[in-house]
């Protein structure tokens, strides 16, 4: 994993805007509606080339595909392995934010910007197996494909992979005795995909966000001691994927949810860095770019990453319309410095992903890429105030 040396490079967090035609195939695919495979082919060839042009021409130093061929970034594994499908029992449970402020809730149900329903995913109907790998094939093999026709790429690709303990909170267990068998199942079938990325010689960064967000979703009703024990749990099953994965070569992503809500239940950060901590991963990606989560950024004082970690800070918010200005974002990355201790061990990185869910974003594509230039444009400034 490259590390800032002489500059603060810059990445993001995975999800990017797919384009009107790609989205409309993808949701078109997730509600069960016909769609015709030749188009899809070549609306996503189309996107993977404008995606990765885009990225280097904003100047990103680490990129991958932007999520293009996914639908969002849990679901698709549902796709790519047997086990899930339709059930007869409960829909994932709305998180207390959405109790607390009802009317906030009404609005986001009216607005007509969500196309897939986060509360409606696949469910856990029988054992699961990972025996086809040839979606993650072909993500990666485009991938390096169309980076291999260009005169210029990345200082490094990665791509994303939803981990264990989030896609069993996010599509529910109708099949296994107990949550934590279903966690270590989905942990073991997902193992192959996490390999199958190293392998193609990216790195593999993990999404995570039950990190944070499950203290006011799936486990609303435990106690913080309770949900942290939950989240232990969760890591060992994903550590026990990436075994065979070296540390550098994997980046961990963990969020509050990537929503413009409240956040008012947000488990603070702070609870959590000693979880991820333990987490066998070279980098943690984060979200200090909201008002919500900023001034967490200090708890690094206190609370030392680790030496074989590196910390990409999340210096652009990715759930509104405001351009950041690049006196701002180095502001942050300045300040996430001083937190760590090490400027070398800082990369310049979004809160969250721009496109989460296809034909879902609250920030406009062409202010994606306003936002992408401006992260680029303050790491430099950081950049130059800190190596001087």
């Amino acid at each position: 994993m490259k590390t800032s040396q002489d500059r603060i490079l810059t990445t993001h967090t995975g999800s990017l805007p797919r384009g009107e035609a790609l989205s409309d195939i993808l949701v078109a695919k997730a509600n069960g509606e016909a769609f015709d495979a030749k188009a899809f082919d070549g609306a996503l060839e189309a996107a993977l080339n404008e995606i990765i042009t885009k990225q280097i021409d904003a100047g990103i130093d680490i990129g991958n595909d932007g999520e293009m061929p996914r639908t969002d970034f849990i679901s698709y594994i549902a796709d790519r392995m047997s086990g899930f499908g339709r059930g007869e029992g409960p829909q994932r449970g709305l998180p207390l934010d959405a109790k607390t402020f009802p009317i906030w809730f009404e609005h986001i149900q009216r607005s007509g910007r969500r196309r897939i329903s986060p509360y409606g995913l696949p469910q856990a109907i029988g054992p699961m197996a990972y025996d086809d790998i040839s979606g993650v094939e072909r993500e990666c093999a485009d991938f390096k494909r169309i980076l291999g026709a260009r005169s210029e790429g990345f200082t490094e690709g990665f791509m994303t992979a939803v981990s264990p303990g989030f896609a069993a909170t996010a599509m529910v267990n109708l099949h296994y005795d107990t949550f934590e068998d279903y966690v270590f199942a989905m942990a073991r079938a997902l193992k192959s995909e996490y390999e199958h990325i190293a392998s193609q010689g990216f790195i593999l960064q993990i999404d995570s966000p039950d990190m944070g967000i499950e203290r006011a979703g799936y486990f609303q009703d435990k106690t913080l001691p309770e949900f942290i024990e939950a989240m232990e749990m969760h890591v060992a099953a994903l550590n026990e994927a990436l075994e065979n994965i070296p540390r550098d070569q994997i980046r961990f992503h963990a969020c509050w949810g990537n929503r413009d809500g409240p956040h008012y239940h947000d488990v603070p950060c702070p609870d959590m860095l000693p979880v991820m901590y333990q987490v066998k991963a070279g980098a943690l990606v984060l979200p200090f770019a909201n008002s919500r989560h900023s001034h967490e950024i200090e708890a690094f004082r206190t609370q030392p990453l680790p030496d074989h970690m590196a910390l990409v800070v999340g210096a652009v918010e990715t759930t509104n319309n405001y351009v950041e200005h690049p006196m701002v974002v180095a502001e942050r990355l300045v300040r996430a410095a001083r937190a760590v201790g090490d400027k070398t061990r800082i990369m310049a990185g979004t809160d969250c992903g721009f496109g989460t869910f296809a034909g879902d974003t609250f920030t406009a594509e062409d202010v994606v890429w306003a936002k992408l230039e401006s992260l680029v444009e303050g790491a430099r400034l950081a950049s130059g105030e800190l190596w001087g």
